[in-house]
């Protein structure tokens, strides 16, 4: 898969900022037997509004040992009102999604209330906060890699159906739901921070939309021939689509960058590789609801949805 380093700066995803730091410092002086705390950096985004298929997700300063005390700690509300269940993985990262996308025009509400809570038998939680952010239009595309194509869904009804390149037979696309979590104008990327040596080092990929944490991605692509989109897969993983150097609103990876929002999803199918890992990037939509449930420290049964 691609990787990318962002030619302009861009904000953080991580939601944490200074939003998430402790509540005071030590005054000078004072004792400094204070116990270790820890932090959930979180995303969306405080008052950012995002697509259906957003995952919240809150990632810790420390390695969390009572994930159950933790997880009691961190609820996320809605309006409408959906269930919405945990799910761990590893001791550093907490999900939290509803059965289903979420409904367009829904408001979303994390509540931290980690003050005071112990994560690990020492360390203890300083932050106690809401964070609410809106869910926009439903959008979100299909990629078919065997008819190279992607189609373009508004709800129920077609924008637009594009021809794209996806991932050679050597280097295949993931199979399955993925997340635009990143949004870059224009980015490099650079085959050696993946392992691909020399194979590749672009420095003005324009229009790069991340859908995974290890390098994949729906981007323009000006250096392929004309024919090759819609008729073979030649990339490195990512999904390419026709664009023109420094990026063109009026090309294909330019409407669908305009088009697009972080939170939207994108789902591949027909491609030879596997499904894409849950945890990598917002792959939790690729759980069913009994899998999802599972994952919860709380242990408390969640029947199917109705």
């Amino acid at each position: 898969m691609l990787a990318v380093a962002a030619v302009a700066a861009s904000a953080c995803g991580a939601g944490g900022g200074s939003d998430g730091k402790a509540d005071a410092s030590p005054r000078p002086g004072a004792a400094t037997s204070a116990p270790p705390t820890y932090l959930g950096v979180y995303s969306p985004e405080r008052d950012s509004t995002v697509g259906t298929g957003a995952i919240v997700t809150v990632l810790f300063t420390r390695t969390i040992t009572r994930q159950a005390d933790v997880e009691r700690g961190i609820t996320v509300t809605s309006r409408p009102p959906v269930p919405v269940v945990g799910h761990w993985f590893g001791g550093r990262r907490l999900d939290l999604r509803p059965a289903r996308f979420w409904q367009p025009g829904t408001v979303v509400t994390l509540h931290l209330r980690l003050r005071g809570v112990h994560g690990t038998d020492t360390a203890i939680g300083s932050q106690s906060k809401d964070v609410s952010f809106t869910i926009g239009r439903d959008q979100h595309s299909v990629v078919n890699a065997a008819t190279h194509t992607m189609t373009v869904f508004r709800g129920a009804r077609v924008l637009r159906v594009l021809p794209v390149t996806a991932g050679s037979p050597q280097h295949t696309t993931y199979n399955g739901v993925m997340v635009i979590s990143e949004k870059f104008p224009v980015t490099r990327m650079n085959g050696n921070t993946v392992g691909f040596g020399g194979e590749y080092d672009i420095p003005d990929v324009p229009h790069a939309m991340r859908l995974t944490a290890s390098g994949t991605f729906v981007h323009g692509n000006y250096w392929a021939p004309h024919g090759i989109f819609g008729t073979q897969n030649t990339s490195h993983g990512c999904i390419g689509l026709e664009d023109r150097k420094g990026g063109g609103a009026d090309t294909p990876a330019g409407w669908f960058y305009g088009q697009s929002i972080i939170g939207d999803a994108v789902q591949v199918v027909d491609s030879p590789d596997r499904v894409v890992a849950p945890d990598n990037g917002s792959g939790g939509w690729n759980l069913d609801w009994a899998q999802w449930t599972a994952g919860s420290a709380l242990r408390t049964p969640v029947g199917p949805p109705r």
